[in-house]
């Protein structure tokens, strides 16, 4: 579960939507500090397709 003190609100909904197909990477960014996830949101911006959002996001599982 995501905490309190989290970027929830700012979450892109491509990666919001990415991460939805595997709890477990919602459960894995609920567990960084506000920088990580900031961190990670920022990189989003990068990404340019869905595929390519989905991959990352499925990189969440192995850090668990």
């Amino acid at each position: 579960m995501v905490n309190n003190n989290n970027n929830i609100s700012n979450i892109p909904v491509s990666l919001y939507a990415a991460m939805a197909q595997a709890s477990d990477a919602i459960d894995y960014f609920g567990t960084l500090s506000p920088d990580e996830q900031q961190e990670i949101i920022n990189y989003t911006h990068t990404i340019q397709s869905n595929q390519d959002m989905q991959d990352y996001s499925n990189k969440f599982t192995s850090f668990l």
